[in-house]
């Protein structure tokens, strides 16, 4: 398998070098196989990192809504109530029995893993433009060429409202992979609808509300890619930086069985295996405002594995229809906001 060269963009598109992680990595770990011996690999390599302590998911278990429980009527008081719960005291969770057919998935995955195989020059044709929107294939968020990157290969592109849709950067090859790309798309927006539902009624909130506040459904598909990092220096390189996530909620899908994702809960990171056919779902920041603070966004990061590829699916649900980003006064209440108010493109700019 050939592992990718990174086209490192500034946000404001312009390219600043190639960087070939190919060399770097090495298809059997060399010849740089010691990344130190190559000097581009100090963008990689953090000596401040910091070693932390796993709490692996034998000991603690992240918890696990089930969707068919939450819309039977039978079961559904007890399972929102447990969502309720989860969305205060863990802000993650898998969601199992979603409804997303199997087959989809399978097929999405499988067009993932042909399109990071393609040579560079066929992934290449997919680019990232000098126009700051992220779409494409590269690496986002590269604001200098001394700033420390992630070991990490992206392909992003917008998939809702289907008139932000660049096609360009949409592969034509797998066949298959447009198709599916757009079908997981309309059955995740039918996903956030119904969660969007049950949380806004958890919250004391009119389910019209949230569905006015994320009508048309923003959503916007990262694909990332992590190939193998030699050792020693794989205990300081980061798949992907300590982060929280700008939007409602996103929805993660594990691409391969290779697991990177870890979550920071009570001071502690720990490591979330995904359990098979589920989707891992996590609160953003926008959530975090909107429910002023009952619902946390915490910190997560993906790392990576010093044998074998880890690549992964991340899709973003953000607001449509908000001007000004501030807690909810059905939340609120006689109560205090516990944010102040922002415009929602202030609050991007700020983020970004």
């Amino acid at each position: 398998m050939e592992t990718n060269l990174f086209l490192v963009l500034t946000r404001f598109g312009a390219v600043l070098e190639f960087l070939g992680l190919v060399e770097l990595a090495g298809t059997t770990f060399g010849p740089f196989a010691n990344l130190s011996s190559d000097p581009r690999a100090e963008r990689y390599v953090r000596p401040e990192a910091e070693v932390n302590v796993i709490v692996r998911t034998s000991e603690i278990e992240l918890p696990v809504i089930d969707l068919a429980k939450l819309i039977h009527p039978e079961f559904s008081k007890e399972e929102a109530a447990k969502l309720h719960l989860t969305c205060q005291e863990w802000s993650f969770f898998q969601l199992v029995n979603h409804g997303v057919p199997e087959e989809l998935i399978e097929g999405l995955k499988a067009d993932t893993v042909e399109f990071f195989n393609k040579p560079l020059e066929e992934k290449m044709a997919y680019k990232q433009d000098n126009d700051g929107t992220l779409q494409g294939y590269g690496q986002a968020f590269v604001l200098s060429e001394e700033q420390k990157l992630d070991w990490c290969d992206m392909f992003y592109v917008m998939t809702r409202p289907t008139a932000f849709r660049n096609m360009k950067f949409w592969p034509t090859s797998p066949s298959t992979f447009r198709d599916n790309i757009d079908r997981y798309s309309l059955e995740l927006t039918k996903l956030a609808s119904c969660l969007w539902q049950y949380i806004a009624r958890n919250l004391g909130v009119a389910p019209e509300v949230f569905v006015q506040l994320f009508k048309d459904h923003p959503q916007g598909m990262r694909f990332n890619y992590y190939p193998p990092c030699p050792e020693p220096e794989a205990e300081k390189v980061i798949g992907i930086s300590p982060h929280s996530d700008a939007t409602g909620f996103s929805i993660l899908l594990q691409i391969n069985d290779e697991q990177g994702l870890q979550i920071r809960k009570d001071g502690e990171w720990i490591a979330v295996n995904a359990l098979p056919n589920a989707l891992i779902v996590n609160l953003g920041d926008v959530t975090e405002v909107l429910s002023n603070g009952i619902y946390k966004s915490i910190e997560h990061k993906a790392t990576i594995n010093t044998e074998t590829t880890r690549i992964s699916l991340v899709a973003f649900h953000g607001p449509d229809n908000l001007d000004m980003l501030q807690p909810l006064p059905e939340v609120v209440g006689d109560g205090n906001p516990n944010y102040g108010s922002m415009s929602y493109q202030e609050f991007m700019k700020a983020y970004f």
